[in-house]
């Protein structure tokens, strides 16, 4: 007797014999090599990241700490994770407790924080979007998605135009986590919940001059 799985296999490779050949090479149209004036691309970055309801915080690099500890200040938060490769000079500031993070802190030890405080990969001002790869001073992915408060410091000479320039800035191997404002999600009659899968408020001091 024949199984519905041997059945769902036969109708799956004689779909397979039917399809065409497929194409020994994808073309790759992209737009691709556009540019924005850093006045220009900073202007779009920012109206991209308020409109998803991000806080945005321009500054200078000589400022970073100064800001980075009064954003903190301002919103309550005395107890912060860093990734373990976080320019310490950023928090010199910052009079709060500090805790580096490690693979082996369970998750319900990161909600206990206040707060996360991160670097960043590259940024698409087109978007508004923010990519983390990873790299020592941005850490895993579990510390920036179960905090309640992603402080995020992105250097607008690794923000690109578009899209295509921005993940030309990538490793691929590397694990990418993509963010386009705090995390948010609407039911079936479109009633918008702010952090349901990752940080309620997203806030992105962006250093104009590093």
């Amino acid at each position: 007797m024949t199984s519905a799985r041997d059945t769902v296999l036969g109708r799956v490779r004689d779909a397979l014999a039917l399809a065409p050949t497929p194409a020994t090479a994808v073309p790759r149209g992209y737009r691709t090599g556009r540019t924005l004036p850093d006045g220009e691309r900073l202007a779009l970055f920012t109206d991209r990241l308020v409109d998803y309801k991000a806080e945005v915080h321009p500054c200078t690099a000589a400022r970073t700490a100064q800001v980075v500890a009064r954003v903190l200040r301002d919103h309550g938060a005395r107890r912060i994770g860093v990734p373990a490769g976080l320019d310490p000079r950023w928090l010199d500031a910052y009079d709060g407790e500090v805790r580096p993070d490690a693979a082996d802190i369970p998750a319900p030890q990161l909600d206990a924080l206040d707060a996360v405080v991160t670097a960043s990969a590259a940024g698409c001002a087109e978007t508004g979007t923010i990519f983390l790869d990873g790299s020592p001073d941005q850490g895993r992915r579990a510390l920036s998605l179960v905090p309640d408060l992603h402080l995020c410091v992105v250097d607008l000479s690794a923000v690109a135009a578009g899209v295509p320039e921005a993940v030309a800035r990538l490793v691929p191997e590397r694990p990418t986590t993509l963010i386009s404002g705090p995390s948010a999600t609407s039911d079936i009659e479109l009633e918008r919940v702010e952090g349901v899968h990752g940080p309620r408020r997203l806030v992105v001091v962006i250093r104009t001059d590093s």
